[in-house]
């Protein structure tokens, strides 16, 4: 590695290259004559060979001092070209995001605040993985994603976690269904409805599991559904009862195209932000992203 030292005598040998003279190369580097006199003697002595030849015009470079003076303008133009990628990236703000998400947090609660951060961060590159809770607290603490939207993990000593508030799971249903049964006289929902649930691998099926579990609830007829964007659209055609989260249906249930089963035991809500690894070096990028979302309207 290039000591200080060395680099800064240089830095002086290029300027007198390129002044051929040691005074008029003093001048711009703002430094006394004697001290690049000194500096150029230093370096001839440590590489044991002349660079320059005097004469009393100024300095021309000896052959020697050609071949150094090529090889250290390409590496100063190298760390120029550098210097200058870095200060344009801290001007309009590049740089990369990876963000993870469940599928059905990314629809309704990320995309809105990328919509907004990418308004005023139009240079950072961002992409975004799709997958369970649990495995996005695995590719944080893998260092494959810098930021997971995600439902607060059991486990916080180190995970930073910013809350965005709760969400409630309830069972929905169209009027005509709920009727329908009544009708019939069935006793209850959950042991003739056709309940329709979210797969088995899923986050939020294992938290109703774990509810019906805790209440003694056995659902007779049970059909499983990959997503819940599609767990919604098939309780709105009317072919049965699906737990959904109330927030991603509130359209559906203010305009009366669903409509809430009451439970006598409510299913326990669930924190939901974003989070990322304690120990983690933070981006440029994911220290904008992070004061962008803590300071997000509510």
């Amino acid at each position: 590695m290039i000591s200080e030292s060395n680099l800064n005598r240089y830095r002086l040998f290029c300027a007198v290259a390129e002044c051929e003279s040691i005074s008029r190369a003093a001048e711009m580097n703002y430094i006394s004559q004697p001290a690049i006199s000194k500096a150029i003697t230093k370096m001839e002595e440590s590489l044991g060979t002349q660079l320059f030849v005097r004469n009393h015009r100024g300095v021309t470079l000896t052959d020697e001092g050609k071949l150094l003076y090529e090889q250290l303008k390409v590496a100063f133009d190298i760390i120029k070209e550098g210097e200058d990628k870095l200060r344009r990236i801290n001007e309009l703000g590049i740089g990369r995001l990876r963000l993870g998400a469940s599928a059905v947090l990314c629809k309704h609660m990320l995309l809105p605040y990328l919509k907004k951060f990418i308004a005023d961060n139009p240079h950072v590159k961002i992409t975004v993985e799709c997958q369970s809770s649990s495995k996005l607290i695995r590719l944080l603490a893998d260092g494959r994603i810098d930021v997971a939207l995600t439902v607060k993990p059991d486990n916080l000593s180190d995970i930073s976690f910013y809350s965005l508030g709760e969400i409630e799971d309830v069972f929905v249903s169209t009027k005509q269904y709920i009727e329908n049964l009544h009708i019939r006289g069935d006793s209850t929902v959950f042991e003739e409805a056709n309940i329709m649930l979210l797969d088995g691998a899923n986050v939020s099926r294992m938290h109703v599991d774990r509810y019906f579990k805790e209440n003694n609830i056995v659902p007779e007829h049970i059909l499983e559904v990959s997503g819940m964007d599609m767990l919604i659209e098939f309780v709105k055609t009317g072919i049965g009862v699906a737990c959904v989260i109330k927030q991603f249906v509130e359209q559906e249930l203010s305009d009366g195209s669903l409509t809430e089963i009451p439970l006598s035991v409510p299913i326990n809500k669930r924190e939901v932000g974003f989070a990322y690894m304690k120990n983690a070096k933070l981006t440029s990028a994911t220290e904008r992203f992070k004061n962008f979302y803590e300071n997000y309207p509510s």
